[in-house]
């Protein structure tokens, strides 16, 4: 074989190398891992109802306030009565250990005695907002509200009910 057959066998050699070598610049890939957490479910339970003890309306309307924290007082025409029964909604909050979650209080309820009602707004919250469940994955939340009495108000017992959310953030 001369030089020149050799010099063109080589590049003919070259020219099969370098095609594939060349395509290798073209493009390009990678790989990446999927990853997912499978959380506790939250949840939520009543462990306590909400009671604003004994009312006394007078002749002017008036509210009944029950803090998150426990404390009440009343304005307008509405006296304090009987505080044997006085608790604020208590609820054990449960989920992921350390998690924080929101709380959605609702705007109002209607509590009745036959037909009659008052109304309960203002609703409060310790947490306020946002709670932490703690390293055990609970937490307890209280809540309070006010309580709506109408001038001469009819006596009664009166019973309703009203809903908390919580959620992940």
């Amino acid at each position: 074989m001369t030089l020149r057959e050799s010099l063109i066998a080589f590049a003919c050699t070259l020219g099969l190398v370098s095609t594939p070598a060349l395509a290798d610049f073209n493009s390009a890939s990678a790989s990446s891992d999927a990853n997912a957490t499978v959380q506790t479910a939250i949840g939520i339970s009543n462990t306590a109802a909400l009671n604003f003890g004994g009312v006394v309306a007078g002749g002017t309307t008036g509210t009944v306030v029950l803090t998150a924290g426990g404390s009440r007082s009343s304005t307008g025409g509405t006296t304090l009565g009987s505080s044997s029964s006085v608790s604020v909604a208590s609820f054990t909050v449960t989920g992921d250990a350390n998690a924080t979650y929101g709380i959605t209080l609702p705007a109002s309820t209607s509590i009745t005695s036959g037909a009659n009602s008052m109304t309960v707004d203002t609703f409060t919250s310790n947490p306020s907002g946002t709670g932490t469940l703690n390293g055990s994955g609970s937490q307890t939340l209280s809540v309070g509200a006010t309580l709506n009495v109408g001038a001469s108000q009819a006596a009664g017992s009166y019973t309703g009910s009203f809903s908390v959310s919580v959620a992940y953030n």
